[in-house]
């Protein structure tokens, strides 16, 4: 038995040795198999994580800078406060800072801000003007959220205005604050490491005390990458004159040697004044120069012509030109009648489009679309132009001439601030005859003479201009003979010009050629609405109300606003596109038969941007934009989408119509929430004298509009929409004007300053073509 149970164990054991050999290389595979995953899983995961880590690292290191300044109104300036180390300045910094860092600590970037300086405190009207300086740490990913504007947004918001306050103070979580002043640019990390950790030895401030003093300054560097900054201030109520004696610098591209005059106490890009370097590279168009002596004739008029280097092609960048003039008496000036171009005595700011020094006096010059003369009143006088180092700007021409220094304009004729004489009894007669509106302009409350007797013929203010001004209503007979074409008369498609201004789309034909009823089927059909809601500043438009509104949204934001005046074009304002990740139209969509934010009936893209040549980001001059649409709407959309039609040339506007100004821009200068619902508001056309003695400067291109309360205006946020007039009654409705600028939103006796549509109306219809 026991032999026996021995037997079964040997064949047992050796069964299972057998199965076990077969077993061995799947097990061996298997095994193989899991190291092999567990391994590659292993160094996948530290490969990622260092890849994760230094990235991490790399974007969290990147800083971005920048340099601010705000006016801080109430406070009483100290001497102590130019010394960065009196106890003084330590005081006000920090109260100062601790107020800018609770702002940002408490934003939407607030995981982002690292810190504020407070860097200078000068001296500004009574109060201090604040330097300083932001840091953020931002990845790549996330840099768009601590962009220029977004920052500058954030600042300008929290300062809180009182719809009672008539000026621009409001505060700043308890600090009086200019909102106006407020101003930040984008810096360098060169710059902010030099004025706040750099090198004491390349940094130094100068104090000019005494009036006439003068003071050497001279800065000198053998290191490379050393930024030097020199801050100069003066007494209040003094102006710092800076002469460069001796400029020597080494070759070197705009990054690197290079002398830069700003006027703030930061290196602010906004408030460059003056900027010199010498290019490196071998190729780069050397400076153009041109130089002559003018000997004058002695009959007055103009006998000659000087012209931009290379004209008619473009002004190379960093050219230079001289004319020495030599009048024939003393008593003779020159003259220099610009075609397309003007010159202005410099403010603080730069100049865009070239330098004019005429005898140590420094101008700027500026591309219209009329003539200037402009006038140097005394003999022999010496002219120097420096054309824009930055841009390649387009040509212009001059014609010179003598005057009598002692008498301008001749006897019996008024001097225009173009420089042009016209008659003196065109003087206050209601037409523009200095193309600037010189002659029209503080003219008081009387009107020019109406003339309304049988044997004479009315004024021309008041001829055909769409009101019975005369008993018999004879000014208003005949408007549609035809008469010479001038900028007050209605011009045909056939050439012809008629008496009547207000011709177009006015429900009567007029023209022979019927084009003054032309396309106008097609234009301002507003529809009715029931049922609106009182808001501050205006009301809550309706449903098809008004259907040429647009909202323009930039990378997916409300921006700006629009108006649809055709199939395929948008009128803005140039503003909204002045900076050049603003240019792009790959970034903009318009949004169409919109009523409430979200809810439009037709998005677009826009294909083609096109801005107004002479566009003046300083002056707003020229604020108009043409946009054209990637495609048009659908038939069906009509009821909701529709243009608005543009005015001729020749329209006029009295003074006290009451139009409409549209958008969903902010309801006041609290407001920190835009509105869903499309607001508009009536505001009334503000004579242009008035307008004029409100606000400097003023050009014919603008037009005023408001209440004098206030309570009824455009705010942030409507900027290129429209303001939409009837100029008869049961009449269509007019694009009359743009919404470009102003001081604040819905002050007293501060109206809203509009693109006046009538100057452009050639320039629209030319690219429309």
């Amino acid at each position: 038995m026991l032999s026996k149970l021995c037997r079964r164990y040997n064949r047992r054991k050796r069964k299972g040795k057998k199965k076990s050999k077969k077993r061995n290389p799947f097990s061996s595979l298997q095994n193989l198999t899991i190291l092999l995953t567990v391994v590659i899983f292993v160094v996948v995961v530290i490969l990622w994580s260092l890849l994760w880590v230094l990235i991490f690292r790399s974007e969290s290191s990147s800083g971005v800078y920048f340099a601010g300044m705000f006016r801080v109104a109430e406070v009483e300036f100290l001497p102590e406060y130019r010394h960065a180390e009196s106890s003084e300045f330590l005081s006000m910094a920090s109260k100062i800072q601790h107020t800018v860092s609770n702002v940002y600590k408490t934003s939407s970037v607030s995981r982002l801000y690292k810190h504020s300086v407070i860097s200078d405190l000068s001296n500004d009207k009574g109060g201090l003007l604040v330097h300083f300086w932001l840091v953020f740490v931002a990845p790549q990913l996330k840099s768009p959220a601590v962009c220029e504007e977004c920052v500058s947004s954030i600042l300008r918001d929290s300062v809180h205005m009182s719809i009672k306050n008539h000026s621009s103070i409001g505060y700043l979580l308890g600090l009086p604050v200019d909102l106006d002043s407020i101003l930040i640019n984008v810096a360098q990390r060169s710059d902010y490491t030099g004025t706040v950790t750099g090198n004491s030895n390349c940094v130094d401030k100068l104090y000019a005390g005494l009036p006439g003093a003068v003071v050497p300054l001279s800065v000198f560097s053998y290191w490379t990458g050393l930024s030097c900054h020199v801050k100069l201030t003066a007494a209040a109520g003094c102006l710092i004159r800076l002469t460069i004696a001796a400029f020597a610098i080494e070759p070197s591209s705009c990054a690197g040697d290079s002398l830069t005059i700003y006027d703030a106490l930061l290196p602010m890009r906004s408030r460059i004044l003056y900027r010199s370097v010498r290019l490196a590279k071998p190729n780069a168009a050397e400076r153009t120069a041109c130089f002559s002596t003018i000997q004058m004739q002695k009959q007055t008029g103009f006998t000659g012509k000087i012209s931009s280097p290379f004209y008619p092609s473009l002004l190379p960048p960093s050219c230079t030109c001289t004319w020495q003039f030599q009048t024939p008496h003393h008593t003779m000036g020159v003259a220099l009648k610009f075609h397309n171009y003007i010159l202005n005595l410099k403010d603080l700011n730069g100049c865009d489009h070239g330098w004019w020094k005429v005898n140590e006096i420094i101008y700027c010059g500026s591309y219209i679309d009329y003539s200037t003369v402009f006038h140097i009143g005394y003999p022999n006088p010496e002219v120097a132009f420096l054309c824009s180092s930055k841009r390649a700007d387009p040509p212009f021409i001059a014609e010179y001439g003598t005057f009598n220094i002692s008498q301008p304009c001749p006897e019996g004729y008024f001097r225009c601030a173009t420089g042009f004489c016209v008659e003196l009894w065109r003087r206050c007669d209601g037409l523009d005859d200095c193309q600037d509106e010189s002659d029209e302009v503080f003219c008081g409350t009387s009107k020019p003479f109406k003339n309304c007797e049988s044997s004479s013929q009315a004024h021309p203010f008041y001829v055909c201009n769409g009101e019975r001004d005369c008993p018999d209503g004879r000014d208003e007979a005949n408007c549609t003979l035809e008469t010479t074409c001038s900028d007050v008369r209605f011009k045909c498609q056939s050439g012809a010009c008629i008496l009547k201004r207000n011709a177009k789309c006015d429900g009567v034909l007029d023209c022979t050629d019927r084009s003054d009823e032309a396309d106008c089927v097609f234009c301002s059909r507003s529809f009715t609405w029931s049922g609106y809601e009182r808001v501050v500043g205006g009301l809550s438009a309706g449903e098809g109300e008004w259907p040429w509104q647009v909202s323009l949204h930039f990378a997916g934001h409300l921006y700006c606003g629009a108006s649809v005046i055709s199939s395929q074009w948008l009128l803005s304002a140039a503003h909204c596109f002045s900076k050049d990740r603003l240019s792009d139209p790959r970034q903009w969509t318009a949004h169409l038969g919109m009523l409430t934010q979200g809810s439009a009936k037709y998005v677009v893209e826009i294909q083609r941007i096109v801005v107004h040549e002479y566009y003046n980001a300083r002056s707003f001059d020229y604020d108009i934009a043409l946009l054209q649409l990637r495609r048009t709407w659908p038939g069906s959309l009509g009821a909701y989408i529709q243009p608005i039609c543009l005015p001729s040339s020749s329209q006029t506007l009295p003074e006290g119509l009451r139009c409409w100004v549209t958008g969903w821009g902010y309801r006041s200068e609290e407001d920190k929430v835009l509105p869903s619902v499309l607001q508009k508001a009536q505001v009334q056309i503000i004579s242009q004298s008035e307008c004029k003695r409100t606000y400097s400067p003023v050009s014919p291109r603008m037009l005023c509009a408001g209440v004098p309360s206030g309570e009824q205006d455009a705010c942030r946020g409507d900027s290129g929409g429209p303001l939409s007039c009837k100029v008869t009654d049961g009449g269509r409705w007019f694009l009359v004007g743009i919404v470009s600028w102003g001081a604040g939103c819905g002050r007293p006796s501060l109206p809203g300053v509009y693109t006046r549509v009538t100057k452009f109306t050639a320039w629209i219809q030319s690219h429309m073509l």
